[in-house]
């Protein structure tokens, strides 16, 4: 059994995976459904194992499922049946500790289990923009079913990411505090204010109110981003995650990214700015995060020789 990751955090950081989809598109897959990488769960589970144990060979210490993009809603519009939508979520849960398992250093993996926002079913965009046609009502009821197969589906945690708005923020987490399972908050920041231009700090405030939080912070932002977040966290009294995008800018009219990533390199900067789990999102590949998980690798193995009993180098 894995380390309580609350306690964990208080002793050292903790690296988080990278852009998932972005893997599974260099392993050669087309995720231009609008079901993005949930409809491998369905269809080629050994791919769903191969992106996750590529991380975990990279460094990462957590693995975020592949349940981000998975709703009863976006299935039905794909005609997908609810027994598909409850099997990937259920999958995803188990395919990641499949390839966490698959290690037998007897080194701790974690398993969180994605829990993406209303916008990402919509696959329109609205989760950058939080403009929903859903009230806090709306979305509790919307996410209750997926909150509680995924809770019973064995993850370490919950982790509540790419967030965009206040009303989405306590929908969830009102669900969460009745589950009484841990778990992370995790917006779409935009500088100190959220997608939908709210106050950060606000969100994170809600988010301390909450049994078994284990972290808050950002992702799926630019890097620049870090100090609105750890301004807007301070005095929280909660760890602060943060997995951006990797430094790579969009271009929408030639179609390409532009740019260098820059994750790998500044991620044991932000450790030492007072991040606790850190890692990427979008564009990140192994490599940046294995770069993240060498600099920090000292912390790591001598906090794993005192669990073990070990002597340190």
């Amino acid at each position: 059994m894995n380390p309580n990751l609350a306690e964990v955090l208080r002793e050292r950081p903790v690296v988080l995976d990278g852009g998932f989809a972005t893997q599974l598109e260099r392993r050669g897959h087309n995720l231009s459904d609008t079901l993005w990488s949930a409809r491998l769960l369905l269809e080629d589970a050994d791919a769903i194992v191969a992106a996750h144990a590529d991380f975990f060979a990279a460094g990462a210490e957590v693995a975020i499922t592949a349940s981000y993009q998975v709703s009863a809603s976006g299935f039905q519009a794909q005609g997908l049946d609810h027994a598909d939508y409850v099997r990937a979520l259920q999958d995803s849960v188990t395919l990641a500790r499949r390839a966490a398992d698959s290690f037998d250093d007897g080194r701790p993996r974690w398993v969180a289990a994605s829990v993406g926002p209303y916008g990402a079913a919509r696959a329109d965009g609205s989760e950058y923009r939080g403009d929903y046609d859903l009230d806090v009502a709306g979305l509790r009821a919307w996410h209750r079913p997926r909150l509680e197969l995924l809770a019973a589906a064995g993850a370490d945690l919950l982790a509540i990411e790419t967030i965009p708005s206040l009303a989405e923020v306590e929908a969830v987490l009102t669900e969460v505090a009745a589950l009484g399972v841990p778990a992370w908050l995790s917006l779409t920041a935009d500088g100190a204010r959220t997608r939908r231009g709210e106050s950060l700090r606000e969100a994170f405030s809600m988010a301390a109110e909450v049994p078994g939080l284990v972290a808050v912070g950002a992702n799926c932002c630019d890097p620049d981003a870090l100090d609105a977040v750890l301004a807007a966290a301070e005095g929280i009294g909660l760890p602060v995650l943060f997995y951006p995008n990797s430094g790579e800018v969009w271009d929408a009219a030639r179609r390409v990214w532009t740019g260098s990533p820059t994750v790998g390199n500044l991620g044991a900067g932000w450790v030492q700015q007072g991040v606790r789990l850190v890692g990427g999102c979008c564009r990140v590949t192994p490599d940046q995060i294995g770069a993240i998980a060498a600099s920090l690798s000292y912390r790591a193995q001598r906090w794993y020789d005192q669990l073990t009993g070990r002597p340190s180098a």
